[in-house]
């Protein structure tokens, strides 16, 4: 579904990103992990769209997107969360999944058009994504009153509105406390169920290692490791990365 082909991304005299390669199939969760700065969350800004790359293919099934602008890659089916809450606060947990529903949509009517005659395809479509979400409950709640897991599972739920095919969680674990993350960890699984494919960027290990199917490694904007969770476990220079006396980038 995705092929990442010799990425590289500098700022200035900072090399973020250097030379890496990644594959994504249909249905499949990636894990995407590596100390700070290692240059995981620019590869999800360059595969959104929000970087262009100094080099390198992005293909999304066969069409290279990079380079394209954000919109056109919601359009494509890629979706995505953020490390830091960016919700619409003043509005209500249903018309944050509107938005995000109608960012999609290639209708000709205007934004006010559709809010005045929301079609039941999309009620039912919003609504299926709010329960599996568990928010159905919070629909008319301002999103800035929810408690924090419930923010993040709305950034979740936020994407899906969408309708993507494709998942990038950008450390959606963050200031999750245990509880919380044993519901995102069932989430992101019944995400496959869905029929979803998912590139989790995590620093919680426990979460990563009891989804993903594969894990790519990355130090110093280099891929430096891929294969099954206990391979890469057992790999010397991830620990290295993570545990070694060698400098972070």
């Amino acid at each position: 579904m995705l092929a990442i082909e010799r990425l590289s991304k500098n700022f200035g005299g900072v090399r973020a990103v250097h030379h890496v390669d990644l594959r994504v199939e249909p249905q499949e969760i990636v894990g995407l992990i590596g100390p700070n700065g290692s240059g995981k969350s620019t590869i999800v800004n360059l595969v959104t769209g929000v970087f262009a790359p100094n080099e390198g293919r992005i293909r999304l099934r066969d069409q290279d997107i990079a380079g394209w602008a954000p919109h056109r890659v919601l359009a494509a089916g890629i979706a995505r969360t953020f490390q830091n809450i960016r919700l619409f606060g003043n509005l209500t947990v249903w018309q944050n999944l509107w938005v995000a529903q109608n960012a999609r949509s290639q209708q000709a009517e205007g934004a006010l058009s559709r809010w005045l005659a929301v079609g039941r395809s999309r009620m039912t479509q919003i609504e299926s994504t709010l329960d599996f979400c568990r928010l159905g409950d919070k629909r008319d709640e301002l999103a800035r009153n929810l408690a924090f897991g419930e923010q993040r599972r709305l950034e979740l739920a936020r994407a899906l509105a969408a309708e993507p095919d494709l998942l990038l969680l950008d450390e959606p674990a963050a200031g999750m406390n245990a509880a919380e993350i044993d519901d995102l960890r069932e989430r992101i699984l019944g995400l496959r169920r869905r029929g979803k494919t998912v590139v989790l960027i995590e620093h919680h290990m426990e979460l990563v290692m009891a989804v993903a199917d594969r894990v790519a490694v990355l130090n110093f904007g280099e891929k430096i490791a891929e294969g099954n969770p206990a391979a890469v476990q057992d790999d010397g220079r991830v620990r290295e990365a993570y545990l070694g006396t060698a400098r972070r980038g």
